[in-house]
């Protein structure tokens, strides 16, 4: 073989990146804890490694955890990698070359509460980016009667209880099963699993107890190991890959990355190109963090500087010009190639997950690239323009930019799991500017078209409230108290709303005939300044003389303007009531046969 037929440096494995998703409350903070804690006190303290916004937990020490249900000898992985950083869009919408960054995920849902709306909206995450996941369903120990075996797997436990205790968690673990084949997911409990290609394995866990957590590390591990392998292949010595978590300011180092690495070695002194809210930007690294074992947590030094950092890890970054990094965007290592097709790499990875906008729509602020995204989707789903979409903070040039939108509807930004900047909240104050932040996207959509909403009904309350309604009206046999000056008469309401001051009509065939005007309107003895259809009352019409201009019988109408009777058809026939529409069909029709154009 020639020098440039040499094989690549063998490939090493690196660890799989698992997500621990859910709604808030279900206990993802306490299952990472517990690991974390299990870990540490099967002996293993300097084995589990705390990384920056991750916990790498050697295979050694998963095997210690799960006991007989990891043997180290089966398996050629160097065990799990877990992203710890709050909540699910902050990692599991982070994209590592177009695919999302975590290889495998874990779903937790408390087994009492079943599915959540933040359950739902990360199964939509993992479903949408083709992430593999089991669901741990967590609180097991809470079962009335349950019988804790504090660290055990979950099936000698689960066999061990009370048959009433195991009858009330298969319940609950049933509804969530009940609760995945809603969404479109065949699940099973995950012994219970043949193929976990086609079936979701359902774990029962604590946090508390950790029964069952040697299940769930046995189900990773062996997910990971079967269907995973060839994707934990990388060329470990080659240029370090990774995804911003974090932008954060560091005493001593001003902005720096929080990164999961997740191909290659990075080394302090690389240039590395890496995703910017105005392109790409190219850097020299100043440092590598780590923070300190954990026994050494609490000293005064947080931090640790180290040379290099391989796959798969999390590690800090200090270098200088990072203030315009981004949540969620690519970092890549130059090393030997030319930095130019760095730059062309990064940007096109950027571009897979630009939003598109338009001339009019809503200002839109995310945590995240891997969120700004979901956003977008989810908008454009819901028919909503955006004007704007960008990571960050709401800062005071987005009131500004949302205050120039033409339609007061538009006038709003909406942010997704971000903080308002002081000076922002000072413009929020002084302009009509609509903020609606959440951590729920569909919550944040639907706070949004509920203001929508309203706002429409407000508008068109407004408008019927200053535009003439229909009504249909006829004259009582023996009911003419008065003749003329003005003319006062019972009549009954067929249809409609019949208002005072109104100007009265009566049609000759298809051709109306103004014959006066409402100057007053009594029921039972009192006045009234409107009155509904089915109602009898009496009214007085200034202008026509009864035996003349009207008579005993007569049909009459309020006079519709044609203006407004073409904004009643066209734009608040849904707002009125069925009986007013059909005085407006009968007038409408009255015209059309004279004119077939009135109205329209």
């Amino acid at each position: 073989m020639s020098d440039t037929d040499q094989p690549p440096q063998a490939e090493t494995l690196r660890t799989p990146i698992v997500a621990v998703l859910g709604h808030v409350d279900h206990g993802k903070t306490s299952l990472l804890d517990k690991i974390r804690g299990s870990a540490v006190s099967e002996g293993e303290a300097g084995a589990i490694t705390q990384h920056i916004g991750a916990t790498a937990v050697p295979l050694d020490t998963v095997s210690a955890m799960a006991g007989s249900l990891v043997d180290p000898d089966d398996f050629d992985l160097p065990g799990l990698l877990f992203i710890d950083t709050p909540g699910h869009h902050s990692f599991s919408t982070l994209r590592s070359r177009g695919g999302a960054l975590a290889d495998i995920a874990i779903l937790v849902v408390d087994v009492n509460d079943g599915f959540q709306p933040q359950t739902v909206e990360a199964l939509d995450i993992l479903k949408r980016t083709g992430t593999p996941f089991v669901v741990a369903a967590n609180k097991v120990d809470t079962t009335p009667g349950w019988n804790p075996q504090e660290g055990s797997p979950i099936k000698p436990s689960y066999d061990g209880q009370s048959d009433r205790a195991r009858q009330m968690l298969d319940t609950n673990l049933y509804e969530i099963i009940g609760q995945l084949s809603d969404e479109g997911l065949s699940a099973d409990l995950y012994w219970r699993v043949q193929n976990f290609q086609n079936n979701v394995g359902v774990i029962p866990v604590s946090a508390m107890t950790g029964e069952g957590i040697p299940d769930l590390l046995a189900v990773l591990m062996g997910l990971s190991q079967r269907y995973m392998k060839a994707e934990m292949a990388v060329d470990i010595a080659g240029p370090g890959a990774g995804t911003v978590l974090e932008v954060k300011e560091e005493r001593g180092f001003g902005a720096t990355l929080d990164v999961v690495l997740y191909d290659g070695t990075v080394r302090e002194g690389d240039t590395i190109v890496v995703g910017g809210t105005n392109g790409p930007i190219v850097t020299e690294i100043r440092a590598l963090l780590q923070p300190q074992p954990l026994a050494e947590i609490r000293t005064e030094k947080r931090f640790e500087r180290v040379d290099e950092v391989k796959a798969a890890a999390g590690v800090k970054i200090a270098a200088p010009d990072l203030d315009e990094a981004m949540a969620g965007a690519p970092v890549r290592v130059v090393r030997s190639r030319d930095v130019d097709d760095v730059i062309q790499d990064v940007q096109a990875e950027l571009a897979e997950i630009e939003v598109s906008t338009e001339e009019e729509g809503v200002v839109v602020k995310a945590d995240t690239l891997g969120s700004l995204e979901a956003m977008a989707n989810a908008l454009k789903e819901a028919e909503i323009p955006i004007l704007r979409a960008e990571v960050g903070d709401v800062a005071p040039r987005d009131v500004a930019v949302a205050g120039t939108a033409r339609e007061d509807e538009h006038k709003v930004i909406l942010a997704f799991n971000v903080d308002v900047l002081p000076n922002a909240d000072d413009e929020l104050d002084h302009s009509n500017v609509q903020l609606f932040d959440d951590d729920v996207i569909y919550q944040l959509i639907e706070e949004y078209e509920a203001f929508v909403d309203e706002r429409k009904r407000a508008q068109q309350e407004t408008v019927l409230d200053k535009i003439v309604r229909p009504a249909r009206f006829r004259i009582l046999q023996d009911h003419v108290f008065r003749q003329n000056d003005p003319a006062v008469v019972g009549v009954e309401i067929m249809s409609g709303t019949l208002k005072n001051n109104m100007r009265v009509v009566k049609f000759d065939g298809d051709k109306p005939t103004r014959v006066g005007q409402l100057s007053g309107i009594q029921e039972q003895g009192e006045d009234v300044k409107q009155v509904r259809a089915g109602n009898r009352v009496s009214v007085a019409i200034d202008g026509p003389t009864v035996g003349r201009q009207i008579d005993e019988g007569d049909e009459l109408w309020v006079e519709l303007p044609e203006k407004h009777a073409k904004i009643l058809e066209q734009e608040l026939s849904s707002e009125i009531p069925g009986d007013e529409l059909e005085a407006l069909q009968g007038y409408l029709d009255k015209h059309r046969r004279r004119d077939p154009f009135w109205g329209k």
